[in-house]
């Protein structure tokens, strides 16, 4: 009896997705601000020193490193991103997709306070554009009113 009871509130607490599900993170952690530490003409090293060991290198292409990111939110939304360093010799020379896309999701390194401050800006404009206004005007809701 007591088997049935759990069961079944075990069946009704997955179907109202109350239990919490861990984010998923996989592969290179790419941040943008280590990759703006970056310039042509750092060695390898230096880059393996900034962005880590690079999720995919291959014996066939010595001069190029994948570095893949992956992040799965508790609730659903994926970021992923690809960083090639390309190399001559012992040279960096360039990088692809070191620069967001337009309109690619901001979060790259989803921290706590990156979340904390993206969810504190959504609060902001939701106070802002529920506030009635004569005058049209939205006020910042930092500024004092008079």
């Amino acid at each position: 009896m007591r088997f049935l009871l759990l069961s079944l509130l075990a069946v009704g607490l997955g179907g109202c997705q109350i239990i919490y599900k861990l984010p998923t993170r996989q592969g290179n952690v790419i941040e943008q601000k280590d990759l703006n530490k970056l310039e042509p003409g750092m060695t390898r090293d230096q880059v393996r020193f900034v962005l880590g060991t690079p999720l995919a290198t291959t014996p066939f292409r010595a001069d190029r490193w994948d570095y893949v990111g992956y992040y799965k939110s508790p609730r659903g939304v994926v970021t992923q991103r690809t960083v090639t360093a390309f190399f001559d010799g012992d040279t960096l020379t360039r990088l692809e997709g070191a620069t967001p896309e337009e309109g690619a999701k901001v979060l790259s390194s989803p921290d706590a306070e990156e979340v904390y401050d993206a969810e504190e800006r959504d609060r902001a404009e939701a106070r802002r554009a529920a506030e009635e206004n004569d005058s049209g005007i939205i006020l910042n809701p930092d500024t004092p009113r008079r």
